[in-house]
Order: structure tokens, then sequence, then C-alpha cells
């Protein structure tokens, strides 16, 4: 066993992002050094999890200080699987990037700035430490702020301020919180924090405490009613930042809240309420929003809102069982969702316009590619035996047992919003034959590029369709794995002890 093996993707990717800046005009260079770096970083992680999985939780303590002192890493399960995941989707959206992004956008530092957010996301991942975390989500937030703003195009400079607001807004709500928690207990390390939250004997402040955190990570999660600068944002970028902003920058604040609500804080009866109060509304407003929209972009967007309510729905019921679901369906939206961003992408090349309305004849124009899209489309539906099924299952049973028949009313209308959703974009965009309007002839932009760069575009739709199918096909595994982290999170014994080396 290699303890240090937790900082490999953070040292990997801080590596890139520097020699990335050191060839700053010369953008060939760049697409190359960004895919094969990150496929070294996705060796480095299935690493990771591999040697998590057979020997248990990994720490590391930077400087050498003892426990609880100093800044804390540690993969369990549960971040190594995040870890893993973030290098799946680096992986595809680096190959995406590399044909699709302008060569005039990469040359404003393109590939820097998405290794030092792959290294912020890692690093939120990895961390043992409430106050690293909050500097992690800095480093995210200040990244994403400028992935949004590359090209200085008016919508995305208005996105990005809505976006940039609101996120401020969260880290001064968690810094604060934080300063709250430190008041407490004396101390940042989140394994000592586990006992001495527990021994304070004010609970009212802690219960506001909680809820403060709450707030701060709801924002980020895009939770209800906190949600509306993201489909204000996400939009605007190009296709490729717009696919790890949706499959992965919500997910971080998904990650905190489980993590913080199973490790430092009890959910009792009133956050037990509260956070399936907010799933539920969650459910519901982001496939309301869903609905009445026309671009695809802004689909998908709405439909990220939506399905976070399943995952705040399994930390709401706090069994072991919703929690198992709630990872299911996190390990599966972070796939889905990289790939249907990366795939409106190539539609708008294709077709140079957004909107469904304007769109149609793909299909018949190219069947191979509209089957290839088919493929995450209806695993986002959750059509069985599709990734998005079999969560909904440990969901809907949590629900049962718990006899919280609102959270499973939540999770079939938002199920079958979804299915509606889906079948009218195919319908519009895929099956919808009629006069060759301008809008919907085949713009020559995607017939002028290389062989290289079209496969650059579809090979990660490819590779994040294998990974949703076998996902589905392989549910057993992706099962097993859940539970593995569910009940890491639910006795969480085990991290406290690698932590502080009981």
């Amino acid at each position: 066993m290699m303890p240090q093996l937790v900082i490999y993707p953070l040292i990997v990717q801080m590596l890139l992002a520097i020699v990335l800046m050191f060839v700053w005009s010369k953008i060939s260079w760049q697409r190359t050094i960004s895919i094969v770096g990150s496929i070294l970083n996705l060796g480095i992680a299935v690493w990771l999890f591999s040697s998590v999985w057979q020997h248990g939780s990994h720490t590391v303590q930077a400087g050498n200080w003892q426990p609880p002192f100093g800044i804390t890493f540690v993969a369990d399960t549960f971040a190594a699987t995040m870890v893993l995941l973030t290098a799946i989707a680096g992986v595809a959206v680096s190959s995406f990037s590399a044909g699709s992004v302008i060569p005039a956008r990469l040359k404003f530092g393109f590939f820097p700035i998405f290794h030092f957010l792959l290294l912020g996301l890692n690093g939120a991942f990895l961390t043992g430490d409430i106050f690293n975390l909050y500097v992690w989500f800095e480093i995210i937030i200040i990244t994403s702020f400028v992935l949004l703003t590359i090209g200085g195009e008016k919508a995305q400079l208005e996105g990005a301020v809505k976006y940039f607001t609101l996120n401020i807004l969260a880290s001064i709500i968690f810094l604060t919180a934080i300063a709250v928690l430190y008041g407490l207990t004396g101390s940042l390390n989140m394994a000592d924090l586990a006992a001495k939250v527990a021994a304070v004997e004010n609970r009212t402040l802690v219960q506001v405490n909680a809820l403060l955190f709450l707030v701060g990570f709801g924002i980020k999660s895009a939770v209800f009613p906190l949600y509306f600068w993201l489909p204000a944002s996400y939009h605007t970028p190009p296709s490729a930042v717009s696919a790890i902003f949706g499959g992965l920058l919500t997910k971080v604040g998904v990650y905190a809240l489980m993590r913080v609500f199973t490790l430092i804080f009890d959910v009792d009866p009133f956050l037990e309420n509260v956070l399936l109060a907010v799933a539920v509304l969650t459910l519901f407003s982001g496939a309301v929003g869903a609905i009445v929209q026309k671009n695809i972009r802004k689909i998908f967007s709405y439909l990220v809102i939506c399905h976070i309510g399943y995952m705040i729905a399994g930390l709401g019921m706090m069994t072991e069982i919703a929690i198992a679901g709630a990872v299911f369906y996190l390990i599966h939206d972070i796939t889905v969702k990289t790939n249907l961003f990366m795939m409106s992408g190539v539609i708008y090349k294709i077709k140079a316009n957004h909107n469904i309305k304007k769109l149609g004849d793909f299909y018949a124009d190219y069947p191979k590619m509209s089957l290839l899209f088919a493929i995450p489309l209806f695993s986002l539906v959750g059509i069985p035996p599709l990734s998005g099924f079999w969560p909904k299952l440990s969901l809907i049973s949590a629900g049962w047992t718990t006899e919280n028949y609102m959270v499973i009313g939540g999770i079939i209308f938002a199920s079958f919003v979804t299915l509606f959703v889906i079948v009218k974009l195919w319908g519009e965009v895929f099956w919808k034959t009629g006069e060759k309007l301008p809008e919907t002839r085949n713009f020559p932009y995607f017939k002028k590029l290389t062989k290289m760069k079209k496969t650059q575009m579809m090979a990660p739709i490819i590779f994040l369709s294998i990974v949703s199918l076998y996902l589905g096909f392989g549910a057993e595994n992706i099962q097993a794995l859940s539970e593995r982290i569910a009940f890491e999170l639910m006795d969480n014994q085990e991290y406290i002890n690698a932590v502080l080396r009981k």
C-alpha cells in the first residue's frame, strides 16, 4: 500500500496545468499534452481506486503533522470513486475540447485553466480538512469563472456574473459556517470534528450551523430555491465547458453535503424534513423548467437541477439503501450529463442551432450518430436496463420503507417528465422531417473539420456511452460499490480511525 498515492491525482493535474502554461501559444502541443496527461491521470485514478478497494482508506498528513493538526488528505471508497469519475469525465472532455473549441479560445489559456479546475475538483474530493475544502472550492469557482468568460461574448459575460455572484455568496456562507464550527469545537479536521460536534452541549447552535452548511452547499448544488444561476449560465460557454460543468460542478456540492451530513452533523428529524422538502421541490421545479425550454442546453441544464433532487432525497432519508441509491445516481448522472452536453455540441456543429423547433432530420442524415446519441438520452430517462433505472429502485424502496410517500411521488413525477422531455427532444431533433429550411440545413463547419478533429469529438461520446452501458448492464457491480460507500458513510468509524490513526 502506498499512502502517498492519495496526492498523485493532485500532482498530475497541477503539473499538467504548469506545463501547458509554458506552451501557451502552441495550440497543437496543448491539445496533445492535455489528452495524454488526462489518460495518465485516468490510470492513476484507477490505481488509487483499486488500492482503496483492496486495502481500505488511505491518508496523508501534509507537512507530516500529526492529526488532527495540519492538513489531511483522505481517500476512502467515496472519495476514490469521485476522483475516478473526475478522471473519466476529464479525459473525455479533454479530447472533445481538442476537436471542438476554436483556436482563438484555446489561445486564451483554455487547457491550463481546465486542468486547474480538475485539480480543484480532486482536491475537494480528497481533503479531510473542512477549511481546506473551502480553499478547493475557491479554486473551482475562480477557474470555472474564467472558463465561462473565455471568448467574451455578451451572453457568456451575463451568465458568468450570475454564476460568480451566487457562488461567492455560497462561499461567504460556507466560510461563516466554518468559523462558527471552529468556534464551537476548536478543530477543522473532519474526522476530529465528528466526535467534537457530538459533544457540544448547545444543540440549537449546532443545528443553526448545520443549516448554514446546507445553504452554502445547496447553492453550489443548485437545489431549490437556490438554482436559478445554473440555467442562466450553463448554456452560454462552449459545449466542452458545459460538459464538465453539468457533469461535475454541481456534484461537488452534493458530495460535500453527503460527507458533512454523514460525518460531522447528525441528521435530526428537523434537518431530515428540510432535506426531503428541498429534494421534492428541486425535483418538481427542475422538471417543470425543462418542459418549457426549447434550447437543448437549457433543457439539459434544468434536468441537471431536477436530478440533483434524487441525490438530496437519498441523503434526507438517511438509510443505507437510500444513500446507496443516491451514490449510484451520482455515478450515473456524472457520466450521462457530461455526455449529453458534448452531444449537444456536436448537434450544434452540424446544424448551427440549439433550438429544437428549428432542428430536424438528424436521424435521416446521421443514422449511426443518432443511435449513439440515443444511449445517453435514454440512460438519462432510466429505460430498463439502462443506468438511470437501478438507483431509482433503491430510492423508491427506501421511500416506501421510511414512509416518505411524497418523495416517491416526486421521483415518479420527475421520471415521467424526463421521459416526456427526452421523447419530445428526440422527436423534434432526430425524427422530425419536413421542408429543408435554412435553419435545418447541415452547417458546413462540421463537414470542413479534419478527420482527426471529428475523431476527437466523437471518441469521447462513444467512450462515455460505453461507460453508461456498463453502469446499466453491470449494475450489480455498481450497486455493490454504492452499498460499500453507503456503509462507510453511515458507519464512519473506519474513516475516523484511518485519519486519527487509532
